[in-house]
């Protein structure tokens, strides 16, 4: 039994440990302020990774809306690594796409392809059309 207590006290550690670095140490990295100056000066912002075929798909939706997103390519930066890492304190995920649409985040490939498919995306960009015209 408390083998099971120190493997588990191990694996909670390692979980705070983990989401202790990402929120506060990334906090105020020049990162940290790359990533948070990018989501809010831009409506439609995407990090990316150029081969990622879920990235492409996202990016695609925006070309179907005639929008323009501000696409920061992972996989073309040296901190790359470093922007996933703010990114998963940030949102909880390390994956790419992530999304942000005017300063929030949307989510990743799937949650980008059900906002468009459902019309909440040209809703949050100001481009839906009036129902009642």
């Amino acid at each position: 039994m408390a083998g099971r207590i120190s493997v588990c006290g191990v694996a909670l550690l390692s979980v705070f440990l983990t989401s202790l670095c990402s929120s506060s140490v990334y906090a105020s990295t020049p990162v940290s302020a790359f990533v948070k100056k990018t989501i809010s000066s831009h409506n439609i912002v995407v990090f990316s990774k150029s081969y990622c075929p879920y990235c492409k798909k996202a990016k695609a939706v925006f070309k179907e809306l005639n929008q323009v997103p501000h696409v920061v390519e992972l996989d073309q930066r040296d901190d790359g690594g470093d922007i996933q890492d703010v990114l998963n304190g940030m949102v909880g995920r390390r994956t790419v796409p992530q999304v942000f649409i005017n300063g929030k985040h949307l989510g990743g490939s799937d949650d980008t392809v059900e906002a468009y498919e459902s019309g909440k995306l040209a809703k949050l960009l100001g481009i839906a059309e009036d129902d009642d015209l």
